[in-house]
């Protein structure tokens, strides 16, 4: 069971990562540009393209590129100043800045939030949110996700203290949903579009009308001062890569298929849900902004983040010319 313990080692684990032996700190005058990815959305399009080494090549800046299965550890890379450049679901940014990582929001894009889910087995007893009291729930501690669980469970009138948290990554959850040692898994796309295609998946809830679904590009605080134009390049690519993909579905379908090894059929299911959109990448929105300290708000009060944040203040904004 996640406990408050478990929940303090992500503090732990930030703070380990930055003493860390070989972890270069951000650089002054960038001559590398480090980006934290999953495989998925519009970042992979872009590394798959070399669309982000074609833009800052006459910076003379080099583009590398390190592959994480979830957003918590990419955080605490970049916090510590191993990554200059992420993007993740809306919780893991709260434990990083909490953690004292030196990090800034820079950058959203909005998906679908059809795309996270909790998911049960076909043949389960568990019919409604209300159900999951007392089950065994596994979802990425610090994740999109857990906050996903926080808020179906809120609407059924109940709290995280009333079922069983699994703070498990999403292949290791794959494998205990599979086999039946979880009773329900809470987890995002393209994990819950391959989950879905299994005729032995039912879909609990989908986070459709309990989260909005925001997600941040997250850049290292010191090489942001000192690079800020290397950020605002770098948005300005994306954006123009995911409306270029959104442009022509199918042809994106194949494409990012081939960058994960997730069958065309189901990358299709993960590009066409409601609200999904690879072009809508921009700066950080008061909205956005707004929901980010809510979100805080809410995990402090529920002992989840054990310390009061003001996001705002690691937002930043480019500077008008």
């Amino acid at each position: 069971m996640i406990s408050r313990r478990q929940t303090l080692g992500l503090f732990g684990a930030a703070a380990a990562t930055a003493l860390l032996p070989g972890i270069k700190g951000a650089r002054a005058a960038a001559s590398e540009f480090r980006i934290g990815w999953q495989k998925n959305g519009v970042l992979a399009l872009a590394k798959r393209r070399g669309a982000l080494e074609k833009r800052l090549a006459d910076r003379g800046i080099t583009v590398s590129w390190s592959e994480f299965t979830s957003g918590p550890p990419l955080l605490e890379a970049l916090g510590a100043g191993a990554l200059d450049f992420g993007a993740t679901g809306d919780v893991p940014p709260l434990f990083a800045q909490a953690a004292g990582g030196h990090l800034y929001y820079v950058g959203l894009y909005r998906g679908s939030s059809a795309g996270s889910a909790i998911l049960v087995r076909k043949d389960s007893p568990i019919q409604t949110l209300e159900d999951l009291k007392g089950k065994k729930v596994a979802f990425k501690r610090g994740s999109s996700a857990h906050n996903v669980t926080v808020k179906a469970l809120r609407k059924a009138g109940l709290t995280p203290d009333d079922i069983e948290g699994l703070d498990l990554s999403p292949p290791d959850a794959a494998a205990a949903f599979k086999n039946g040692s979880i009773d329900a898994w809470s987890i995002w796309d393209p994990y819950l579009a391959i989950a879905q295609a299994d005729p032995e998946t039912r879909v609990l809830t989908t986070a459709e009308g309990i989260v909005d679904s925001y997600s941040f590009f997250l850049a290292n605080a010191e090489f942001t001062d000192a690079n800020g134009q290397v950020i605002v390049d770098v948005l300005d690519e994306l954006a123009q890569v995911g409306r270029s993909a959104q442009s022509n579905l199918e042809a994106t379908v194949k494409e990012l298929s081939e960058i994960t090894g997730v069958p065309p059929e189901v990358t299709r299911v993960t590009l066409t849900r409601a609200g999904a959109d690879l072009g809508s990448v921009s700066g950080i929105t008061d909205a956005a902004a707004a929901y980010q300290q809510a979100l805080a708000d809410e995990f402090y009060k529920l002992g989840i983040v054990p310390k009061q944040l003001k996001t705002g203040d690691i937002v930043w904004r480019a500077k008008a010319s």
